[in-house]
């Protein structure tokens, strides 16, 4: 079997090429495994090399060394390969995939928690033919997160800043909801203003938000966080429940679906949708299930349902 890390040099605030090489040759000289580091040159990289991987045969775990991103793209690369495994070792400023994990989510830093754990097949979201681990979302939250991109790139708009940036602009000057035809398996909602969209595999996103806590990877269900037309007052809030998974104290204008394809539509173009963290506009966005589609690989006991809660009851 072959452990292949591939390591995004970009990830993080910190060079950790070398550690993630030292890793590598721990296994090998620990164990005696075919261990090899290789790096990512671009976006898109690393799907392209975890794809070459998996088609070129044989057993393979590979390490996918960075963030959300970088796990996001070697998913796009190995789902649906019955030869691949994956799992992350986080060295990026976003780990939301891992904190569906728990405390065992620090058990992820060292390979030697990893290179003989425990299997689990994972669902995904498909979105219009890529797929998405963790959440899909389209709205507001969308927004914000391709506007914190923006910013950062600007002087003085580093970190925190870019945030608060990204958020005062689209929640002081800009409409909350969008209008859009949003479809559930085929059927329409009559509904046309939404001010988020939120199609759940795993639980968290945004550095920590929890839109449904019920939602599992894996078990087969897709959980769609629909939030209707709301006003600014309304919106603060609900925001801070939302994040804590207490959507369902505002049943006024939230409700969680279970359907296994949602379609939304608009004549405007401007559907942002933001994939485990990264964004992409459009007028037409399909999300389907992709049932058991990725084998993840974890440390011994680690579950991917570990921070599972029910439905939190309105009060």
């Amino acid at each position: 079997m072959k452990h292949v890390f591939i390591v995004n040099p970009a990830a993080g605030k910190t060079d950790s090429i070398r550690h993630i090489e030292q890793m590598a040759a721990a296994l090998r000289e620990r164990h005696g495994l075919d261990a090899s580091c290789l790096l990512t040159a671009a976006p898109g990289h690393a799907t392209q090399l975890s794809r070459a991987l998996a088609e070129a045969g044989g057993a393979l775990r590979i390490y996918a060394c960075g963030g959300d991103g970088t796990a996001n793209e070697v998913a796009n690369g190995i789902a649906g390969c019955a030869n691949a495994a994956m799992t992350v070792v986080p060295i990026g400023t976003g780990n939301d995939l891992l904190k569906n994990f728990g405390a065992a989510a620090e058990q992820f830093r060292d390979a030697e928690n990893l290179w003989n754990g425990e299997e689990h097949t994972l669902d995904l979201i498909d979105c219009n033919g890529r797929q998405c681990l963790t959440i899909a979302c389209s709205g507001l939250d969308a927004r914000v997160a391709r506007d914190v991109h923006r910013y950062s790139a600007l002087p003085l708009l580093g970190g925190k800043a870019s945030y608060v940036a990204a958020l005062a602009a689209n929640f002081l000057f800009r409409s909350i909801s969008s209008r859009w035809t949003l479809s559930l398996d085929g059927v329409e909602l009559p509904e046309r203003d939404f001010a988020v969209v939120a199609v759940c595999n795993g639980r968290y996103y945004g550095g920590g938000f929890l839109p449904v806590a019920e939602a599992s990877m894996t078990d087969g269900v897709l959980n769609t966080l629909i939030v209707r037309k709301v006003s600014r007052v309304g919106f603060l809030r609900f925001v801070g429940d939302y994040s804590r998974g207490g959507y369902a104290k505002f049943p006024q204008f939230a409700s969680c679906v279970t359907a296994s394809v949602i379609r939304i539509r608009s004549e405007r173009a401007d559907v942002v949708t933001c994939l485990d963290g990264e964004c992409f506009t459009g007028d037409d966005v399909t999300l389907r299930l992709s049932d058991r589609k990725l084998r993840f690989f974890a440390p011994a006991g680690a579950s991917p349902d570990a921070t599972l809660r029910p439905i939190e009851e309105k009060t």
